[in-house]
């Protein structure tokens, strides 16, 4: 390897020994306990309410947990490290999209009209609690392709949870599944999109 192409590797690298490192990786913990901690409440929340789309989106932040968790990882690896790393991301991503899917499926099989009012709240908190994470993220997000994909992440549960709201509340108003059903089913989408476009980017990577 050259000299020049070791500092195009190196200045790819976030340092985290550093004042922006250091303060990029407390972000990381920060977003990662936000999202852990609110996969548990959606989760408890979901099963109680009966709420297909508070479940599903327990296991978006979930996966939001785990890309925050292995960004703090790899954030000072080689780049080629990084790109791998994210791929897996990617990867888990799409699994939990699909199992969204198959929940939405069950769901259907077996119709009961969740709670309404447990929908509404549990979804205004995890707004709440993602537009926190996108915006402690936002300037960040251009330094690592990890950190990329973790406001990805964020930028798709702020749009998500909105959805969850709506459908609280066409649940209440219509005492029907279909909105939660819906809204399972629209999140369920844009995590797989958003999967594809991590995998697609980190295999763009891989092959510099």
């Amino acid at each position: 390897m050259t000299q020049e192409t070791q500092h195009q590797d190196n200045c790819c690298a976030v340092n985290l020994n550093n004042a922006g490192g250091k303060t990029l990786k407390k972000v990381l913990f920060l977003v990662f306990f936000i999202n852990f901690g609110m996969f548990f409440v959606e989760m408890v929340s979901g099963l109680v309410a009966h709420s297909n789309a508070l479940l599903a989106d327990s296991l978006d932040m979930l996966g939001d947990a785990f890309v925050y968790g292995i960004s703090i990882a790899v954030l000072s690896k080689h780049p080629s490290v990084r790109a791998r790393v994210s791929l897996v991301k990617g990867a888990v991503m799409f699994t939990l999209g699909l199992l969204v899917v198959v929940e939405s499926i069950l769901k259907i099989i077996n119709p009961v009209v969740p709670i309404a009012e447990t929908i509404t709240l549990i979804g205004s908190l995890a707004l709440l609690a993602n537009a926190a994470s996108f915006a402690l993220l936002l300037k960040h997000k251009a330094k690592d392709l990890n950190v990329r994909s973790a406001w990805i992440c964020s930028r798709n549960d702020v749009v998500a949870n909105i959805g969850v709201i709506i459908a609280g509340l066409l649940v209440a108003r219509f005492n029907s599944i279909w909105p939660d059903i819906t809204a399972g089913l629209i999140i369920a989408f844009i995590v797989i999109q958003s999967s594809i476009q991590i995998i697609k980017e980190s295999l763009n990577h891989s092959k510099r």
